[in-house]
């Protein structure tokens, strides 16, 4: 069966994307941020900060899957987040067995530099939005990426051929 060409408009919308996630994965653009406040952390380290912070303390599986890890990986960022005092690990309280990340003093007023410098950047670039704008944004990016993790990725409209 041939595959059936997107329309314009979304294509158009996949290759804004496109632009939009090669900025905000660009290591270089992260390493500026991070040096600007004075603190090494990766974005993947970042993104365990930021979940940390904001769900607060948090068993390894879970804190590897809000954050879109592999297990090992997640391991690997809390330690090197542990190495810098950021992260520590703990006992499940509930569950001897169970790892639980948390944040540290450290690791707060670290994640607490990050999103002000993060949200001083974006007063600079939607300074001259619209609150209703700014509110529409929000709404449209919650709902893509809520139905991007919720729409799987189809293989089927691809022939044998053309897979890799």
């Amino acid at each position: 069966m041939p595959r059936v060409p997107a329309p314009p408009t979304i294509a158009d919308a996949e290759r804004s994307l496109e632009r939009l996630f090669r900025l905000t994965v660009n290591r270089a653009v992260h390493h500026r941020q991070t040096a600007a406040i004075g603190v090494d952390v990766t974005r993947a380290g970042y993104a365990i900060l930021r979940s940390l912070a904001d769900s607060g303390d948090m068993p390894m599986g879970q804190l590897a899957r809000r954050c879109s890890m592999d297990p090992a990986a997640a391991n690997r960022q809390v330690r090197v987040l542990e190495d810098a005092e950021l992260v520590e690990r703990v006992t499940d309280p509930d569950d001897a067995r169970l790892a639980v990340a948390r944040l540290t003093a450290k690791g707060r007023r670290t994640h607490d530099r990050i999103v002000g410098l993060r949200v001083e950047q974006m007063t600079d670039v939607l300074g001259d939005w619209s609150q209703q704008d700014c509110r529409e944004l929000v709404r449209l990016v919650d709902q893509l990426v809520a139905d991007l993790r919720s729409t799987p990725i189809r293989t089927d409209t691809l022939t044998a051929k053309e897979q890799p």
